[in-house]
């Protein structure tokens, strides 16, 4: 299977990784996922980040969890934690 986008994984979802995982966002550099140790947390951010991006314009996917298996096959790993 291709994928048109590239597969970003930000490990960390604090301050750090949320905010760069909102610049690659707004940088258009590909799909999202920020892990963090707390899911909810992850997933409220991503889901900031997501609401947020229609204004940037992004059209890419950014989710949020705490399973290390969602970021198995990212092209890119970013760790801030």
């Amino acid at each position: 299977m291709v994928r048109e986008s590239r597969k970003i994984a930000v490990i960390g979802a604090g301050n750090v990784g949320a905010t760069c995982a909102f610049v690659m966002a707004e940088r258009k550099l590909g799909d999202i996922v920020l892990l963090d140790i707390y899911e909810g947390f992850a997933k409220g951010k991503a889901l900031d980040m997501s609401q947020g991006g229609q204004v940037l314009n992004y059209d890419g996917k950014i989710t949020g969890t705490s399973k290390y298996e969602d970021i198995a096959d990212a092209d890119v790993v970013v760790v801030t934690s």
